[in-house]
């Protein structure tokens, strides 16, 4: 069997996942890993290595990890490998032309582009409500992901899907593209993206998580984007879980108790109301919704905060 010679670029568990497919199939060889260096992780800033390091070393492959791309050694490692193809899923630099010229390099991207280009494609889907998103195989070139389509998935996104659950799927639906578009590469037919179409998300700031209330679509679809970072919050710093959205159309005093439901409490913003199951008091432990307004003598028509 004529193996495809690969060399892998990726950080997290969505590169991880996509490596652990190039590993399994019997036509893909991976002989060289670039990644991220080991970065401090934790409330005790313990050294850790990025998981497709640990994957990578599982399976005795090579592991480099420049801190740039340009750092003396890197081109030469990487041409010396002789690959087929550089595949690269959420690594984290910028290739320079020079790698760029040793083999096709396909960038793995969580988002139908032209839509979603930059650092938070699946933050940015679920911030807008997308009735749908998915993974593009691109040929990368020295723009910001702004390469030739290759291929693309599409996902359907179910209304209370929130982040982790998202990128678990994509994760899934980008292995299995990894694999079709290396080897289908000669048989596509490349597509130019339209730049009138595109548009750039950015990188996430804690500062984003910040909720008002004014409308209640707009607060779930935060909780459906912050999942694990940066949450939710109100300006006082209370943080906000276990989220439902109520309806989106009537209008409320923000932040009014309409309801309490069992050891939830059902709010009304300006469009729309929602489902309440967690506070948590800046310094405090989390607790129920009904415990924090018992705690605090809140009944119905007052003000959550």
């Amino acid at each position: 069997m004529n193996k495809k010679k690969i060399v892998y670029m990726g950080t997290p568990q969505y590169a991880e996942e996509i490596l652990n497919g190039l590993i399994e199939a019997e036509d893909m060889e991976v002989s060289l890993v670039l990644t991220q260096p080991d970065r401090p992780f934790g409330r005790k800033k313990v050294l850790t290595a990025p998981p497709v390091k640990v994957l990578a070393n599982a399976h005795g492959i090579e592991v480099l990890q420049p801190n740039r791309l340009s750092d003396e050694g890197m081109f030469e490692a990487i041409q010396s490998a002789r690959p087929d193809f550089i595949l690269v899923a959420a690594f984290g630099q910028i290739l320079p032309k020079s790698i760029l010229d040793i083999a096709p390099c396909i960038n793995l991207h969580a988002s139908l582009l032209p839509q979603y280009r930059g650092a938070s494609p699946l933050q940015q889907s679920l911030l807008n409500g997308d009735e749908k998103t998915g993974v593009t195989s691109m040929l990368m070139e020295e723009g910001l992901d702004t390469g030739d389509i290759l291929e693309k998935v599409e996902f359907v996104i179910p209304k209370t899907m929130r982040l982790s659950a998202l990128m678990q799927q994509l994760t899934k639906d980008a292995s299995a593209l990894t694999l079709h578009t290396i080897r289908h590469f000669n048989s596509i037919i490349a597509m130019k993206q339209n730049n009138i179409e595109a548009t750039l998300c950015k990188k996430i700031k804690k500062s984003d998580g910040e909720v008002n209330f004014e409308d209640a679509s707009l607060v779930y679809n935060k909780y459906r984007a912050f999942e694990g970072w940066p949450g939710i919050f109100a300006s006082n710093g209370t943080k906000f879980d276990a989220l439902t959205l109520v309806e989106n159309q009537k209008n409320h005093k923000i932040c009014e108790i309409l309801s309490f439901e069992e050891e939830t409490v059902i709010i009304g913003c300006d469009k729309g109301s929602l489902k309440i199951g967690i506070l948590q008091p800046v310094s405090k432990k989390s607790m129920t919704a009904k415990a924090y307004c018992m705690g605090r003598g809140l009944k119905v028509g007052d003000s959550l905060l």
